[in-house]
């Protein structure tokens, strides 16, 4: 059988072949990838030249191309397209890529070769980017125990392929969970809610296909039914389903998973010689240890819970006026602070949805990209994984820059959240490689599609990052893009964020899909003067989350991961009618891998700097001042990992900033 993930890809700009690409290719693709790796990193390993950067590091940046190319494509489609055969797949391949990983990371002669270049390194005559990947190279191998030996060694690589395993366990549980759970709902049950809810519930309906409209558990329904549904006993149902995802009591409960991971996590540090799993995570990362976190994490606390209890009395009052005694539930929050929204601010979400078509709002993030870099974005007619994505050519000046994929509409078969990924990425070594970004949501699906303002936020968060991979420019593929520190890689996403919210793109931007009109100056003011209401309630539900993840992994495991969760919301003070932003049991940030493990704080370290930087492009003179953007480029969305994250911060800004501009930003420099 021919397979076409082992071909040379002869389509535009070497986007995969997805119409010839069939699960079944998937396997043997992988074998032959990783059968590959292993007699490259074998032919290094036993090289009998002595150790040299090039036939040491350079080969080894290109032992992985082949296995690269198929699990891009491969984890890809696994988050944005499941199915059973991929999720059977996804779960066998989990131990096996542990099992790989360990296998290099355990050669001896491989790691005398690296250790031997590192110390010779101040003799190798290296440039400032290679110096980088041979530290990165060494400490990676390093913190993979790769100085262990003996029943350590092969303890740590047990333990990793645990919790490769546990990490696909978690996230399809979830999926599963996300995917099977759903709420009829009569047509007496739509009296009271907007008609975009209305279209998006009989839109869901189908895609479940039931008769009538249903509530969902993607973030994009049932948020806006949690806003506008007045009956309180269908929010109470439809919450509490959101809130219960991966602790059911059945095959897909993931409390027990949660227990397990954070134990071998603080394992893995104890092996490593590390006092907890922060310790080491936060080793590599801007914040350098759990202190500075929570330093962070409770400045930030101690006015958005003010600010919160305070709203919350105004919100209970409303609940009170409407006959319904009692405190304020979770469920409520949402409902009455929409209403509130309506009463000071006159806004009305409604009124304000027709603004924000999906396709202008991806107009308008393509519009800032080009004011800010020269980026153009042409319409590629290519095959791709789903009917619903669609992709474009990035060029700047005619020159081809990367293809992007955009893939936005809410579906079973997708993970809930909103993300982005590189099925290729951005290298120059063994030839200049262009990337192929995609950027991945879970909007509600409509004729036209219309999203609300935080999902046409999201849409612009997703294409910071989508930049930071088109616009890098490195040699090595392993510092391109975004391959930076956990809690500086959300610095250009959220960064992007701020031109939304720039008066002279919603103007040209926000029209109304019926009539085409702008959006009229009255309502275009009250919307930005809006833009930190209810934000006390978004910081404390987030900073509960991001505490709760640094003392899991500070200190030992908890037995019990849900008494853990409940002991530090207590000590902190969380108000009883705000859930955290993601409970643990559907926490995927920090238990379907360690990407956010320890590190989901990185969200408002990085906040700190990204209301620093856009305020260096008003200094200027501007939201598009060209210098900014040329030194935004150069020294941030170019570099990669090229050097450290607060260095190439400086370069671009000239020192760091404080927490005071994050408190500006999100109004809480005033709260009690």
């Amino acid at each position: 059988m021919t397979n076409p993930l082992l071909e040379t890809w002869h389509t535009p700009f070497g986007v995969p072949p997805f119409d010839r690409i069939e699960d079944a290719h998937f396997a043997p693709a992988m074998e032959a990838a990783l059968a590959q790796g292993r007699a490259a990193v074998a032919a290094i390993a036993d090289n009998p030249a002595p150790p040299s950067f090039a036939n040491t590091i350079e080969a080894l940046e290109l032992a992985d191309a082949l296995l690269d190319r198929v699990a891009g494509v491969f984890y890809n489609l696994s988050g944005a397209d499941a199915n059973p055969a991929r999720d059977a797949l996804q779960r066998d391949l989990a131990p096996m890529l542990s099992a790989y990983a360990s296998e290099i990371t355990n050669n001896a002669a491989l790691f005398a070769r690296i250790d031997a270049l590192w110390t010779a390194r101040d003799s190798l005559g290296l440039n400032a980017e290679q110096m980088r990947v041979l530290y990165l190279t060494h400490r990676s191998f390093t913190r993979s125990g790769a100085a262990l030996e003996g029943a350590a060694r092969d303890r740590l690589t047990a333990v990793k392929s645990r919790l490769a395993v546990l990490g696909t366990a978690f996230t399809q549980n979830l999926l599963a969970d996300e995917r099977d759970w759903f709420m009829q709902l009569s047509e007496a049950d739509l009296d009271g809610l907007p008609e975009f809810v209305i279209s998006a519930a009989r839109e869901a309906g189908r895609e479940k296909g039931q008769p009538g409209p249903v509530v969902t558990l993607s973030r994009s329904l049932i948020v806006p039914f949690l806003q506008f549904s007045p009956r309180r006993d269908l929010r109470e149902k439809a919450y509490r389903a959101w809130a219960a995802r991966g602790m059911t009591g059945g095959a897909t409960d993931n409390r027990d998973i949660t227990a397990e991971v954070l134990a071998l996590r603080a394992e893995r540090a104890g092996l490593l010689g590390y006092p907890s799993f922060a310790a080491y995570k936060l080793e590599t990362e801007m914040a350098g240890n759990p202190q500075a976190v929570r330093d962070l994490l409770m400045a930030v606390w101690a006015p958005a819970r003010a600010q919160a209890e305070a709203d919350a009395v105004k919100l209970t009052a409303m609940l009170h006026a409407d006959g319904i005694n009692g405190a304020l539930e979770p469920w409520d929050w949402r409902y009455y602070s929409e209403k509130r929204r309506l009463a000071e601010h006159d806004l009305d979400e409604a009124e304000l949805k027709p603004y924000f078509q999906l396709d202008a709002m991806i107009a308008a993030a393509f519009d800032c990209a080009k004011r800010l870099f020269g980026l153009e974005f042409r319409p590629l007619d290519v095959a791709l994984y789903h009917a619903d994505a669609r992709a474009w050519e990035v060029t700047r000046g005619g020159a081809h820059v990367a293809v992007f994929i955009g893939d936005y509409f809410a579906r079973g078969s997708k993970r809930s959240g909103a993300w982005c990924s590189a099925i290729r990425s951005q290298m120059k070594l063994g030839g200049d490689v262009r990337p192929v970004v995609v950027n991945v949501c879970n909007f509600a699906k409509g004729a036209p599609a219309l999203l609300s303002y935080d999902d046409a936020r999201t849409l612009f968060h997703e294409f910071g990052h989508a930049l930071h991979q088109m616009l890098s420019d490195v040699t090595y593929g392993s510092i391109s893009g975004t391959s930076v520190a956990r809690d500086f890689v959300e610095l250009p996403s959220q960064l992007y964020e701020h031109w939304l919210s720039v008066p002279e793109v919603l103007e040209r931007h926000a029209r109304h899909a019926v009539t085409g009109a702008p959006m009229p100056p009255a309502v275009l003011a009250r919307l930005l003067a809006a833009q930190t209401y209810d934000m006390g309630f978004q910081t404390v539900e987030y900073v509960a989350s991001a505490m709760v993840d640094l003392e899991f992994h500070d200190g030992p495991a908890p037995a019990d991961p849900m008494a853990a969760e409940a002991a530090t919301l207590a000590r902190i003070g969380m108000p009883r009618a705000i859930g955290m932003r993601h409970a643990t049991p559907h926490f995927a940030h920090v238990f379907s891998g360690d990407g956010y493990s320890a590190g989901y704080y990185s969200y408002m370290w990085s906040e700190v700097m990204d209301a620093d930087a856009f305020a260096a492009f008003e200094e200027a003179g501007g939201p598009f001042d060209a210098d900014t953007a040329q030194r935004l480029e150069r020294f941030i969305l170019s570099a990669g990992g090229s050097a450290e994250a607060d260095h190439l911060y400086t370069a671009f800004r000239g020192r760091m900033p404080g927490v005071a501009a994050l408190l500006k930003g999100r109004g809480l420099d005033r709260a009690a």
